[in-house]
């Protein structure tokens, strides 16, 4: 068993996750076990359970470059689109929404749905952008000054937001964890998001599975402030039972699913 507790870690170490399918075909052992294998592990310390598999003990929130935005992204992550396309899901006529200017926002207004009429608002020339090819979709921009990125979150956007009722925000930032909350690199962000998030009536929050548990530098809000938290099959399993007792309704997309 210590050996392949050995070999496990190393793929971790390797891949940067492990799912416990994959356990059971490469070492010929049972489901039941293989769990086994990583709960052992995660009560050593050297990994972290998730809803399918495990992640490193640690995860470190990274910045991209000064004017890198999501149309520079070269190859979309499953569990990002998956978690944007079922974002989307939650959009009903007439509403007010907001999209947030990370790439999993940019992958929501490439998937917005056509049949229905209603307001988008966003801080992105790039998500607005691609607001603009839809026919049935209000889009409201919001003004201020703008940074490399073509993003607005300074004090005259943060009074624009200020304004406006958002019937669902979509938010998501450099991390996510029970104890932290929503948590950002740059200071910029903050008071941005908190408004957005004042100002609506229903918060959801999109973390891919790489994000959550991270903490990052600056405090956004709590974890409580969410109403909604939409991650993948990676995720892992003790945040995300720490943030469900929080009061947050917690969905995790599963691997494989395709949400129209």
């Amino acid at each position: 068993m210590e050996e392949r507790h050995q070999e496990i870690l190393k793929i971790l170490e390797k891949e940067g996750r492990i799912r416990a399918s994959e356990i059971e075909t490469l070492f010929n052992i049972g489901f039941d076990t293989a769990r086994r294998d990583l709960r052992i592990l995660e009560e050593k310390g050297l990994l972290r359970r998730t809803h399918g598999g495990a992640i490193p003990a640690l995860q470190i929130g990274y910045t991209t470059p000064p004017k890198y935005t999501p149309r520079d992204i070269t190859e979309i992550k499953d569990n990002y689109l998956a978690i944007a396309r079922k974002a989307v899901s939650y959009i009903k006529a007439n509403d007010v929404i907001f999209l947030n200017a990370a790439s999993v926002g940019y992958f929501m207004a490439q998937n917005l749905p056509e049949n229905i009429p209603f307001t988008a608002v966003t801080n992105s020339i790039v998500i607005a952008g691609e607001l603009r090819n839809y026919d049935n979709i209000n889009t409201i921009m919001v003004g201020g000054e703008m940074s490399q990125k073509g993003q607005f979150s300074d004090y005259y956007a943060i009074e624009f937001v200020k304004n406006i009722r958002f019937d669902i925000s979509f938010l998501t930032s450099a991390g996510l964890s029970a104890a932290f909350g929503m948590s950002i690199q740059k200071s910029k962000g903050v008071g941005f998001t908190q408004a957005v998030v004042e100002s609506s009536k229903c918060n959801i929050a999109l973390y891919p599975s790489e994000k959550i548990g991270v903490e990052s530098i600056l405090k956004i809000c709590s974890a409580d402030k969410i109403d909604k938290l939409i991650t993948d099959w990676d995720a892992a399993e003790d945040q995300l039972v720490e943030i469900e007792e929080l009061g947050v309704e917690v969905i995790v997309v599963e691997q494989g699913t395709i949400v129209e």
